[in-house]
Protein backbone atom coordinates (compact mmCIF):
# COMPACT_ATOMS: atom_id res chain seq x y z
CA UNK A 1 0.00 0.00 0.00
CA UNK A 2 2.81 2.18 0.71
CA UNK A 3 3.59 2.58 -3.18
CA UNK A 4 -0.61 3.80 -3.51
CA UNK A 5 0.05 6.33 -0.60
CA UNK A 6 3.22 8.17 -2.10
CA UNK A 7 1.51 8.28 -5.11
CA UNK A 8 -0.93 9.77 -4.18
CA UNK A 9 0.90 12.36 -2.17
CA UNK A 10 3.36 13.48 -5.32
CA UNK A 11 0.79 13.58 -7.84
CA UNK A 12 -1.16 15.65 -5.84
CA UNK A 13 2.10 18.07 -4.56
CA UNK A 14 2.69 18.43 -8.31
CA UNK A 15 -0.38 18.93 -9.60
CA UNK A 16 -1.17 21.56 -6.64
CA UNK A 17 2.61 23.29 -7.29
CA UNK A 18 1.03 23.33 -11.16
CA UNK A 19 -1.40 26.33 -10.18
CA UNK A 20 0.85 27.70 -8.17
CA UNK A 21 3.49 28.19 -10.74
CA UNK A 22 0.57 29.75 -12.90
CA UNK A 23 -0.09 32.68 -11.38
CA UNK A 24 -0.11 33.05 -7.61
CA UNK A 25 0.04 31.03 -4.87
CA UNK A 26 -3.53 30.89 -3.92
CA UNK A 27 -5.07 27.97 -2.86
CA UNK A 28 -7.94 28.29 -4.73
CA UNK A 29 -6.89 30.02 -8.26
CA UNK A 30 -8.13 28.75 -10.43
CA UNK A 31 -5.37 29.52 -13.56
CA UNK A 32 -4.38 27.49 -15.91
CA UNK A 33 -1.46 24.91 -14.46
CA UNK A 34 1.49 24.95 -15.01
CA UNK A 35 2.25 21.78 -17.79
CA UNK A 36 6.04 21.29 -16.55
CA UNK A 37 4.66 20.32 -12.96
CA UNK A 38 1.83 19.01 -14.29
CA UNK A 39 3.20 16.91 -16.43
CA UNK A 40 5.37 15.37 -13.37
CA UNK A 41 2.56 14.06 -11.92
CA UNK A 42 1.84 12.60 -15.03
CA UNK A 43 5.16 10.47 -15.18
CA UNK A 44 4.53 9.43 -11.42
CA UNK A 45 1.23 7.70 -12.63
CA UNK A 46 2.71 6.31 -15.68
CA UNK A 47 5.60 4.98 -13.32
CA UNK A 48 3.33 3.15 -10.89
CA UNK A 49 0.55 2.06 -13.38
CA UNK A 50 3.27 1.02 -15.82
CA UNK A 51 5.41 -0.38 -13.31
CA UNK A 52 3.15 -3.12 -11.43
CA UNK A 53 2.43 -6.78 -12.09
CA UNK A 54 -0.19 -8.00 -10.34
CA UNK A 55 -3.44 -5.67 -10.08
CA UNK A 56 -6.50 -7.00 -11.23
CA UNK A 57 -6.49 -8.91 -14.95
CA UNK A 58 -2.56 -7.61 -15.26
CA UNK A 59 -1.62 -10.86 -14.86
CA UNK A 60 -3.72 -12.48 -17.78
CA UNK A 61 -2.41 -9.77 -19.86
CA UNK A 62 1.22 -10.28 -19.19
CA UNK A 63 0.86 -14.14 -19.49
CA UNK A 64 -0.53 -13.99 -22.68
CA UNK A 65 1.60 -11.37 -24.29
CA UNK A 66 4.81 -13.62 -23.52
CA UNK A 67 3.81 -17.02 -24.51
CA UNK A 68 1.13 -15.99 -27.43
CA UNK A 69 2.68 -14.58 -30.29
CA UNK A 70 -0.24 -12.46 -32.09
CA UNK A 71 -0.02 -12.53 -35.89
CA UNK A 72 -2.09 -11.71 -38.56
CA UNK A 73 -4.11 -14.83 -38.83
CA UNK A 74 -4.21 -14.82 -35.45
CA UNK A 75 -6.08 -11.75 -35.20
CA UNK A 76 -8.33 -12.42 -38.02
CA UNK A 77 -10.04 -15.06 -35.51
CA UNK A 78 -10.04 -12.73 -32.62
CA UNK A 79 -12.40 -10.38 -31.58
CA UNK A 80 -11.52 -6.41 -30.41
CA UNK A 81 -9.16 -6.88 -32.82
CA UNK A 82 -7.85 -3.17 -32.49
CA UNK A 83 -6.14 -4.50 -29.44
CA UNK A 84 -4.74 -7.97 -30.96
CA UNK A 85 -3.04 -5.61 -33.68
CA UNK A 86 -1.64 -2.71 -30.95
CA UNK A 87 -0.17 -5.80 -28.82
CA UNK A 88 1.47 -7.34 -32.32
CA UNK A 89 2.83 -4.05 -33.03
CA UNK A 90 4.44 -3.84 -29.36
CA UNK A 91 5.32 -7.62 -29.52
CA UNK A 92 7.77 -6.45 -32.69
CA UNK A 93 8.74 -4.29 -30.22
CA UNK A 94 9.56 -6.51 -26.87
CA UNK A 95 8.28 -9.40 -26.09
CA UNK A 96 8.54 -8.67 -22.67
CA UNK A 97 4.99 -8.29 -20.78
CA UNK A 98 6.28 -5.21 -18.70
CA UNK A 99 6.58 -3.59 -21.63
CA UNK A 100 2.76 -4.00 -22.74
CA UNK A 101 1.77 -2.77 -19.34
CA UNK A 102 3.87 0.08 -19.29
CA UNK A 103 2.85 1.34 -23.19
CA UNK A 104 -1.00 0.65 -22.24
CA UNK A 105 -0.48 2.73 -19.00
CA UNK A 106 1.55 5.66 -20.82
CA UNK A 107 -1.27 6.09 -23.52
CA UNK A 108 -3.99 5.94 -20.75
CA UNK A 109 -3.18 8.47 -18.15
CA UNK A 110 -2.33 10.45 -21.24
CA UNK A 111 -5.42 10.54 -22.38
CA UNK A 112 -6.74 10.98 -19.14
CA UNK A 113 -4.19 13.40 -18.05
CA UNK A 114 -5.28 15.89 -21.04
CA UNK A 115 -8.78 15.89 -20.59
CA UNK A 116 -8.56 16.65 -17.33
CA UNK A 117 -6.53 19.16 -17.26
CA UNK A 118 -8.18 20.85 -20.18
CA UNK A 119 -11.67 21.13 -18.21
CA UNK A 120 -10.73 20.68 -14.50
CA UNK A 121 -11.66 24.11 -12.49
CA UNK A 122 -9.00 23.01 -9.56
CA UNK A 123 -6.63 20.67 -11.36
CA UNK A 124 -5.10 19.01 -8.25
CA UNK A 125 -8.44 18.24 -7.10
CA UNK A 126 -9.48 16.44 -10.19
CA UNK A 127 -6.24 14.67 -9.89
CA UNK A 128 -6.68 14.03 -6.29
CA UNK A 129 -10.40 12.64 -6.73
CA UNK A 130 -9.18 10.73 -9.99
CA UNK A 131 -6.92 8.39 -7.56
CA UNK A 132 -8.95 8.50 -4.19
CA UNK A 133 -12.39 7.45 -6.26
CA UNK A 134 -10.76 4.40 -7.71
CA UNK A 135 -10.22 5.29 -11.25
CA UNK A 136 -6.95 4.87 -11.19
CA UNK A 137 -6.58 1.79 -9.77
CA UNK A 138 -9.33 0.98 -12.19
CA UNK A 139 -6.90 1.64 -15.01
CA UNK A 140 -4.79 -0.87 -13.37
CA UNK A 141 -7.55 -3.51 -12.86
CA UNK A 142 -8.72 -3.66 -16.01
CA UNK A 143 -6.61 -2.25 -18.67
CA UNK A 144 -8.17 -3.17 -21.75
CA UNK A 145 -11.38 -1.65 -21.03
CA UNK A 146 -10.30 1.32 -19.11
CA UNK A 147 -7.93 2.10 -22.28
CA UNK A 148 -10.82 2.28 -24.52
CA UNK A 149 -12.65 4.40 -21.98
CA UNK A 150 -9.65 6.83 -21.65
CA UNK A 151 -9.69 6.82 -25.57
CA UNK A 152 -13.26 7.74 -25.59
CA UNK A 153 -13.10 10.09 -22.64
CA UNK A 154 -10.41 12.23 -24.87
CA UNK A 155 -13.29 12.99 -27.03
CA UNK A 156 -14.82 15.12 -24.31
CA UNK A 157 -14.30 18.01 -26.81
CA UNK A 158 -16.39 16.90 -29.62
CA UNK A 159 -19.28 16.88 -26.86
CA UNK A 160 -18.99 19.66 -26.03
CA UNK A 161 -18.61 20.95 -29.60
CA UNK A 162 -21.65 19.08 -30.47
CA UNK A 163 -19.14 17.87 -33.37
CA UNK A 164 -20.94 14.03 -33.53
CA UNK A 165 -19.62 12.51 -36.54
CA UNK A 166 -15.89 12.95 -35.17
CA UNK A 167 -17.20 11.58 -31.66
CA UNK A 168 -18.46 8.69 -33.14
CA UNK A 169 -15.07 8.40 -35.32
CA UNK A 170 -13.35 7.79 -31.73
CA UNK A 171 -15.79 5.77 -30.08
CA UNK A 172 -15.43 3.01 -33.15
CA UNK A 173 -11.96 3.42 -32.39
CA UNK A 174 -12.37 2.66 -28.94
CA UNK A 175 -14.60 -0.12 -29.48
CA UNK A 176 -11.66 -1.64 -31.46
CA UNK A 177 -9.74 -1.90 -28.43
CA UNK A 178 -13.47 -3.05 -26.16
CA UNK A 179 -16.48 -3.55 -27.82
CA UNK A 180 -18.58 -2.06 -24.62
CA UNK A 181 -17.31 1.22 -26.13
CA UNK A 182 -20.20 0.89 -28.44
CA UNK A 183 -23.00 1.94 -25.69
CA UNK A 184 -21.39 5.13 -26.22
CA UNK A 185 -22.92 5.91 -29.58
CA UNK A 186 -25.98 6.30 -28.40
CA UNK A 187 -25.06 8.05 -25.24
CA UNK A 188 -23.82 10.53 -27.12
CA UNK A 189 -27.16 12.19 -27.74
CA UNK A 190 -28.55 11.39 -23.94
CA UNK A 191 -26.13 13.65 -22.73
CA UNK A 192 -26.00 16.39 -25.27
CA UNK A 193 -29.68 17.64 -23.54
CA UNK A 194 -29.92 19.52 -20.48
CA UNK A 195 -28.92 18.39 -17.33
CA UNK A 196 -31.56 17.71 -14.31
CA UNK A 197 -34.03 17.62 -17.52
CA UNK A 198 -37.02 15.16 -17.91
CA UNK A 199 -33.94 12.95 -19.38
CA UNK A 200 -32.43 12.54 -15.93
CA UNK A 201 -35.60 12.11 -13.93
CA UNK A 202 -35.99 8.69 -17.03
CA UNK A 203 -32.87 7.81 -16.40
CA UNK A 204 -33.15 7.76 -12.35
CA UNK A 205 -36.54 5.92 -12.51
CA UNK A 206 -35.08 3.28 -14.78
CA UNK A 207 -32.58 2.68 -12.43
CA UNK A 208 -34.46 2.11 -9.91
CA UNK A 209 -36.92 -0.36 -11.85
CA UNK A 210 -33.70 -2.42 -13.06
CA UNK A 211 -33.22 -2.38 -9.54
CA UNK A 212 -36.46 -3.35 -8.07
CA UNK A 213 -36.61 -5.90 -11.03
CA UNK A 214 -33.26 -6.95 -11.29
CA UNK A 215 -34.20 -10.78 -11.87
CA UNK A 216 -36.23 -9.90 -15.05
CA UNK A 217 -33.92 -7.87 -16.41
CA UNK A 218 -30.79 -9.82 -15.82
CA UNK A 219 -32.16 -12.86 -17.44
CA UNK A 220 -33.94 -10.20 -20.47
CA UNK A 221 -30.23 -9.03 -21.09
CA UNK A 222 -28.10 -11.68 -20.82
CA UNK A 223 -30.34 -13.54 -23.42
CA UNK A 224 -30.04 -10.60 -25.74
CA UNK A 225 -26.14 -11.44 -25.45
CA UNK A 226 -25.91 -14.99 -25.85
CA UNK A 227 -23.91 -15.44 -28.62
CA UNK A 228 -21.21 -12.57 -27.79
CA UNK A 229 -18.11 -12.46 -26.00
CA UNK A 230 -20.13 -11.21 -23.15
CA UNK A 231 -22.29 -14.20 -22.68
CA UNK A 232 -20.17 -15.75 -20.04
CA UNK A 233 -21.28 -13.02 -17.67
CA UNK A 234 -24.83 -14.38 -16.71
CA UNK A 235 -22.48 -16.76 -14.45
CA UNK A 236 -20.78 -13.88 -12.71
CA UNK A 237 -21.72 -14.41 -9.03
CA UNK A 238 -19.82 -12.40 -6.94
CA UNK A 239 -22.14 -9.80 -5.44
CA UNK A 240 -23.07 -6.40 -6.10
CA UNK A 241 -21.07 -3.02 -5.62
CA UNK A 242 -20.35 -1.48 -1.90
CA UNK A 243 -22.99 0.55 -1.17
CA UNK A 244 -20.65 3.05 -0.42
CA UNK A 245 -19.14 3.31 -3.56
CA UNK A 246 -22.47 4.05 -4.86
CA UNK A 247 -22.91 6.38 -2.19
CA UNK A 248 -19.99 7.97 -3.56
CA UNK A 249 -20.92 8.42 -6.94
CA UNK A 250 -24.09 10.00 -5.74
CA UNK A 251 -23.15 12.79 -3.47
CA UNK A 252 -21.22 14.96 -6.14
CA UNK A 253 -24.12 14.89 -8.03
CA UNK A 254 -26.52 16.01 -5.01
CA UNK A 255 -24.48 18.87 -4.90
CA UNK A 256 -24.21 20.10 -8.57
CA UNK A 257 -28.12 19.58 -8.02
CA UNK A 258 -28.29 22.05 -5.40
CA UNK A 259 -26.14 24.65 -6.67
CA UNK A 260 -26.66 23.81 -10.39
CA UNK A 261 -27.90 27.00 -11.76
CA UNK A 262 -24.28 28.51 -10.43
CA UNK A 263 -22.56 25.94 -11.59
CA UNK A 264 -24.44 26.45 -15.71
CA UNK A 265 -23.33 30.06 -15.27
CA UNK A 266 -19.46 29.52 -13.93
CA UNK A 267 -19.11 26.17 -16.10
CA UNK A 268 -21.26 26.61 -19.21
CA UNK A 269 -20.24 22.95 -20.29
CA UNK A 270 -21.57 21.36 -17.12
CA UNK A 271 -24.84 19.97 -18.16
CA UNK A 272 -22.44 17.03 -20.17
CA UNK A 273 -20.19 16.64 -17.39
CA UNK A 274 -23.19 16.25 -15.14
CA UNK A 275 -24.91 13.95 -17.40
CA UNK A 276 -22.14 11.59 -17.76
CA UNK A 277 -22.02 11.84 -14.07
CA UNK A 278 -25.40 11.13 -14.05
CA UNK A 279 -25.08 7.65 -16.06
CA UNK A 280 -22.02 6.37 -13.56
CA UNK A 281 -24.06 6.74 -10.64
CA UNK A 282 -27.31 4.53 -12.62
CA UNK A 283 -24.72 2.45 -13.30
CA UNK A 284 -23.54 1.62 -9.78
CA UNK A 285 -26.94 1.99 -8.47
CA UNK A 286 -28.00 -1.44 -11.05
CA UNK A 287 -24.20 -2.31 -9.94
CA UNK A 288 -25.58 -2.93 -6.60
CA UNK A 289 -27.12 -6.11 -7.76
CA UNK A 290 -24.53 -7.52 -9.71
CA UNK A 291 -20.91 -5.93 -9.72
CA UNK A 292 -20.48 -6.58 -13.22
CA UNK A 293 -22.10 -3.77 -14.26
CA UNK A 294 -20.13 -1.26 -12.60
CA UNK A 295 -17.50 -1.87 -15.62
CA UNK A 296 -19.80 0.89 -17.46
CA UNK A 297 -18.52 2.91 -15.05
CA UNK A 298 -15.35 3.16 -16.48
CA UNK A 299 -16.61 5.39 -19.30
CA UNK A 300 -18.68 7.61 -16.79
CA UNK A 301 -17.07 7.48 -13.80
CA UNK A 302 -14.42 10.07 -14.86
CA UNK A 303 -16.13 12.69 -15.56
CA UNK A 304 -17.20 13.07 -11.79
CA UNK A 305 -13.81 14.14 -11.19
CA UNK A 306 -14.17 17.12 -13.09
CA UNK A 307 -17.43 17.37 -11.58
CA UNK A 308 -15.94 17.68 -8.14
CA UNK A 309 -13.26 20.13 -9.09
CA UNK A 310 -15.64 22.74 -10.11
CA UNK A 311 -17.70 21.92 -6.63
CA UNK A 312 -16.41 24.74 -4.89
CA UNK A 313 -16.75 27.47 -6.29
CA UNK A 314 -20.52 27.03 -5.72
CA UNK A 315 -20.08 27.73 -1.88
CA UNK A 316 -19.73 31.33 -1.34
CA UNK A 317 -15.81 33.03 -0.79
CA UNK A 318 -15.85 32.31 3.02
CA UNK A 319 -16.73 28.61 2.51
CA UNK A 320 -14.37 27.55 0.00
CA UNK A 321 -11.60 26.85 2.00
CA UNK A 322 -13.34 24.68 4.38
CA UNK A 323 -15.10 22.59 1.27
CA UNK A 324 -12.08 22.17 -0.83
CA UNK A 325 -10.33 20.30 2.80
CA UNK A 326 -13.09 18.77 3.29
CA UNK A 327 -12.97 16.99 -0.04
CA UNK A 328 -9.71 16.16 0.56
CA UNK A 329 -10.35 14.20 4.10
CA UNK A 330 -13.87 12.68 2.61
CA UNK A 331 -12.03 11.50 -0.60
CA UNK A 332 -8.65 10.41 1.55
CA UNK A 333 -10.87 8.02 4.01
CA UNK A 334 -13.16 6.49 1.00
CA UNK A 335 -9.24 5.99 -0.33
CA UNK A 336 -7.91 3.83 3.11
CA UNK A 337 -11.20 2.30 3.59
CA UNK A 338 -11.48 0.89 -0.13
CA UNK A 339 -7.40 0.00 -0.85
CA UNK A 340 -6.91 -1.05 2.88
CA UNK A 341 -9.93 -2.18 4.38
CA UNK A 342 -12.27 -3.42 1.34
CA UNK A 343 -10.21 -4.76 -1.04
CA UNK A 344 -6.97 -5.19 0.74
CA UNK A 345 -4.78 -4.16 -1.98
CA UNK A 346 -1.14 -5.24 -2.78
CA UNK A 347 1.02 -3.58 -4.93
CA UNK A 348 3.89 -5.42 -6.17
CA UNK A 349 6.43 -4.77 -9.31
CA UNK A 350 10.01 -5.65 -10.02
CA UNK A 351 11.20 -1.88 -10.40
CA UNK A 352 8.76 -0.11 -7.43
CA UNK A 353 9.55 -1.58 -3.85
CA UNK A 354 8.31 0.05 -0.87
CA UNK A 355 7.70 -0.97 2.59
Amino acid sequence: MAVFYVNLLLVYLFSLSSRWFAKGPTLLTAARPNAIMASFALAVMVLVAGLQKNIGDTVYYMYSYATTEITWDSIADKKDKGFNLFQMLLQSISKDPQFLIFVVALITNVLVFITLYKYSKLFELSMFVYITSGMFLISMNGIRQFLAAAIAFAATKFIVNGDWKKYILVILLAAQVHQSAYILIPIYFIVRRRAWSWTTSALLVIAIFIVVGFNQFSSMLFSMLENSQYSEYKNFSEGGANIIRVAVSGVPLLLAFLGRHKLRAIFPQSDYVVNMSLLSFVFMVISSQNWIFARFTFYFGIYSCILVSWLVHLFTTREQKLIYYLILVCYFVYFFYENAISLKMVYKSDFLKLF
